[in-house]
């Protein structure tokens, strides 16, 4: 088949992005409401939901929202036969909805350390599985998870987060392994640092003029020398979920301005 732009297009297809009222959920599904897609999203309670419609209906997309918890499978079973009874069956699936704890390990607890890999992991285990399904029968599918640089790096205060995001590459890598000849592709994107109102404050200029200690080291670990942002990750997410991407499969795309290739500065 020789090369066509149309091959980036989403037009028709359902995408659900869990837990995508706002930041980077918010952003991957705006940007494939703007290559032709129908958006479902859900989140934990209604106030969220609420809150997700009204921005998205501010941006002109039509999206339909939904609440269901990620860790409970009844309840994602159920959402996901109401979606394509309402909607139609699901052709992009991106598991975005997670929670950090930032916690030193030896001060947390194990049912904090639960809820993390509940929430992190076992969700787009859950989700992923009522999906499939569906995907099998169209033909087609893309999941796409949402993985973390804590997917290959260590971090003082993020030992769950790291371990339910280590996991998710392995389930991403398991997937893709499991249902690859179904035509069905899982890739991860790795979001690096990205501004969002949560990290607005380690970047305000201090009283001297200077910049916040953690938003220097930061700045001298990314070669790209700036924070991302939510729209940096539009790109990459609707490359892997387009027909562009049909045989990439089992990847996690690093979007992180080259921390991960980078050993840092030497000390002056």
């Amino acid at each position: 088949m020789s090369f066509s732009m149309e091959q980036f297009s989403l037009k028709g297809k359902v995408a659900l992005v869990t837990g995508a009222s706002y930041g980077i959920g918010f952003a991957i599904a705006s940007a494939y409401a703007q290559s032709g897609a129908k958006i479902v999203f859900n989140d934990i309670n209604q106030e969220l939901v609420d809150q997700g419609l009204a921005a998205y209906k501010e941006k002109g997309i039509e999206a339909r929202g939904y609440v269901c918890d990620v860790t409970d499978e009844p309840s994602v079973q159920s959402f996901i036969k109401q979606v394509e009874t309402e909607v139609g069956g699901i052709d992009i699936l991106v598991n975005n909805a997670g929670i950090i704890k930032r916690v030193p390990m030896l001060e947390m607890s194990a049912e904090e350390f639960r809820q993390v890999i509940d929430i992190d992991l076992n969700g787009p285990f859950i989700v992923s599985k009522a999906v499939i399904p569906g995907m099998i029968k169209k033909g087609q599918g893309k999941i796409i998870n949402l993985c973390s640089m804590m997917s290959e790096l260590g971090r003082e205060t993020v030992s769950a987060y790291a371990a339910a995001k280590g996991g998710l590459k392995m389930l991403t890598k398991n997937i893709c392994a499991e249902y690859g000849d179904a035509n069905i592709q899982c890739n991860g994107i790795g979001p690096g640092y990205i501004a969002t109102p949560q990290t607005a404050p380690l970047r305000e200029t201090q009283a001297d003029g200077t910049r916040h200690p953690f938003d220097q080291f930061i700045i001298s670990k990314t070669p790209a020398a700036r924070w991302g942002t939510a729209e940096d990750l539009q790109g990459p997410a609707v490359f892997l979920a387009s027909e562009a991407s049909n045989f990439v499969n089992g990847q996690v795309v690093y979007v992180d301005g080259g921390i991960l290739a980078y050993i840092g500065k030497q000390p002056e």
